[in-house]
């Protein structure tokens, strides 16, 4: 299959697609000559990207229920029908137990209830005509977990969760879902985890760039998992095979960190 003939001419909706990974793949999507259309928090950043993708920036916040219908409806405006859309808006505030309700709930609206919202408003529409895809950005911390942020760790768990049940519900009815699931990234999200990052990414930090390659692949090869870090299939291997002991060895991470900050 050859992607780019089959996302030429496609509508597509990019959140989070300031900078970083959902910058990278909305430029990617455009050099496929998808037509884009791109939402952010950030006016100016999403105007810069807009402009070198040649499409629409609609500036917006994928934390409610409103900013989600509204980016959807002025999408369809624009492209006359949305064929991907691509969940890439994140956040990741809280750690441990201290993490308050306001962190829990940010957390929740962002990485797994945009998801929710997006999907609810666009699969019945692709069920009537047959096809759609729906790329959701999770994280490795989905397939496996991180120890320094129990709020982003378990909404990216959730994120996972909700893509397999929108592939394995809708997959023979003509709707594509990928998941992205990469390990450390070069973003500012990145760079703001300090010493967790250290202790956590133990394969080297891919580049936005190449997570959108990533995506790309698995759109050719109709995989649900992209993964920029292949060496993870063989963590969640090792940790489906033996859990047990997959926690001990996090525990241990867990116990490094605590003496380091000591």
């Amino acid at each position: 299959m050859n992607t780019g003939a089959e996302l030429a001419g496609q509508g597509v909706v990019v959140t989070g697609a300031a900078r970083g990974i959902g910058r990278a793949i909305a430029l990617r999507l455009a050099s496929e000559g998808a037509r884009l259309v791109v939402s952010d928090l950030d006016e100016q950043g999403l105007q810069t990207v807009a402009e070198e993708a040649g499409g629409l920036a609609v500036p917006g916040d994928a934390a409610t229920p409103e900013g989600v219908a509204s980016l959807i409806e002025r999408a369809t405006q624009y492209l006359g029908e949305i064929d991907v859309d691509v969940a890439n808006a994140g956040v990741s505030r809280g750690f441990g137990l201290d993490a308050s309700e306001a962190d829990w709930a940010i957390n929740i609206e962002v990485n797994l209830m945009a998801h929710v919202r997006a999907a609810r408003i666009l699969v019945p529409t692709w069920l009537e005509r047959g096809r759609g895809r729906f790329v959701v950005t999770a994280s490795a911390a989905g397939l496996l977990m991180s120890l320094g942020a129990a709020t982003y760790s378990s909404t990216k768990h959730a994120a996972v969760g909700f893509a397999e049940w929108l592939s394995a519900t809708y997959r023979h009815r003509g709707i594509q879902v990928h998941a992205v699931c990469p390990q450390g990234v070069q973003t500012a999200m990145l760079e703001k985890s300090g010493a967790w990052a250290d202790l956590m990414v133990t394969d080297a930090a891919r580049t936005p760039d190449e997570v959108g390659d990533t995506l790309m692949e698995a759109i050719e090869q109709d995989r649900f998992l992209a993964l920029p870090h292949p060496e993870v299939a063989g963590y969640h291997q090792a940790r489906a095979a033996d859990t047990d002991r997959w926690l001990s060895g996090m525990n241990r991470l867990q116990q490094r960190f605590e003496t380091r900050q000591q």
